[in-house]
């Protein structure tokens, strides 16, 4: 498919806010300060050399998506498939069920080669925010479920007392839901709201840095002040591969642009990624229209002529690197998330996924004839 300054031991002082955020994995004090750590690069010659072949094949798994089971056997049937680059959620669980499925598929000595990237946002980009059911206003019609791509909206039974029956009402899977406002769409009720999930990520820095090489920031927001704050944050605190995942939902082109230059001309050269996402989470469908808006991104990020990787994703599928050929946009790869998921679905919803070796089989088969 895709063919073709650090830290020392002084305090870093940020907004209580965001660093209220970042501390509930380590019990840390709830003041102004967090006290840093220098480590050593982690911009590895085998991530560069995947990005610089111009044929990298990223699996989005979700921001926001913390199904534990689903995120193990997604990581091992792609990781076998022939795919090197992981997109998490930012927590150690999450990186722990995916190490476990890179474990099932690739052996350990092989393992230098496959990275994985864990993914956090602005407290206003959908990628980091759930859904809410609010059950005085849903009429159970049921059509959020039926378009829902994670099952992440369960049918709940409850006891109506008015009527002496057992009736339903539905409830958001907060674990599978990824923020993709599908639900929010089909309901004529206005019964469905989103709610911000900050990821904590400050713990991983400190002791888990041997587990990821990249940290993706969703940043289509508007609040400039915000993405500059933990921009700032994670160059200070990491040294590995950035990359920053932006959108036109809420930009002009001209901020696009203008929000990349500021935010790269103090990294070195081909350090950090641009991932150009055409239409958030909107890849459910294998035909050009779906993934034009992917496409179109990656070229104004193109134009620009920018010392940055860049990664097509936002309706990505399997005619998108075809179609980018077509108008001569010049990638470093795809990342894909919704149509990736969707195609092997049925396959890792099943129990006996990991022992039946036929099932598995043809699962990595359509995984394959994706990537390849």
């Amino acid at each position: 498919m895709v063919k073709r300054e650090k830290v020392s031991s002084e305090e870093l002082v940020v907004s209580s806010d965001f660093v209220a955020s970042q501390q509930n994995l380590i019990g840390q004090s709830s003041d102004n300060s967090i006290l840093t750590t220098p480590h050593s690069s982690l911009l590895t010659p085998h991530f560069k050399q995947l990005l610089d072949s111009k044929s990298c094949f990223k699996l989005i798994c979700g921001a926001g998506n913390e199904n534990l089971e689903e995120i193990e056997r997604l990581v091992a049937l792609y990781a076998k498939s022939g795919c090197r680059f992981f997109d998490l959620s930012a927590s150690k669980e999450v990186l722990a069920a995916a190490q476990r499925g890179l474990d099932f598929a690739i052996p350990k000595e092989q393992q230098k080669d496959y990275h994985f990237c864990i993914s956090i946002g602005t407290k206003n980009d959908q990628h980091v925010q759930k859904a809410v059911i609010d059950p005085e206003k849903c009429k159970n019609c049921g059509k959020c479920v039926e378009i829902c791509p994670q099952d992440a909206i369960s049918k709940q039974q409850m006891a109506n007392s008015r009527v002496g029956l057992l009736s339903h009402r539905y409830e958001i899977v907060g674990k599978n839901c990824i923020g993709c406002m599908k639900c929010q769409k089909v309901c004529e009720f206005d019964a469905i709201s989103f709610h911000i999930s900050h990821f904590t990520f400050h713990s991983l820095l400190t002791s888990h840095l041997s587990l990821f090489t990249c940290i993706e920031l969703h940043a289509s927001d508007t609040d400039e002040a915000e993405v500059d704050e933990i921009w700032e944050y994670l160059n200070e605190n990491f040294d590995g591969m950035l990359s920053l995942c932006l959108s036109r939902r809420k930009l002009s082109n001209e901020q696009v642009l203008n929000r990349i230059k500021r935010l790269i001309k103090d990294r070195k050269p081909y350090t950090t990624i641009i991932q150009a996402d055409g239409s958030p989470m909107s890849g459910g469908e294998d035909d050009y229209k779906t993934t034009l808006q992917a496409v179109a991104m990656a070229e104004l990020v193109q134009s620009a002529n920018l010392p940055v990787y860049v990664l097509l994703s936002g309706g990505t599928n399997s005619k998108t690197a075809q179609l980018a050929n077509l108008c001569g946009v010049n990638f470093n790869g795809i990342a894909v998330g919704s149509y990736a998921r969707k195609i092997v679905k049925k396959y890792i919803e099943r129990k006996d996924f990991f022992k039946n070796e036929a099932i598995f089989e043809e699962a990595l088969k359509i995984a394959r004839f994706l990537i390849k």
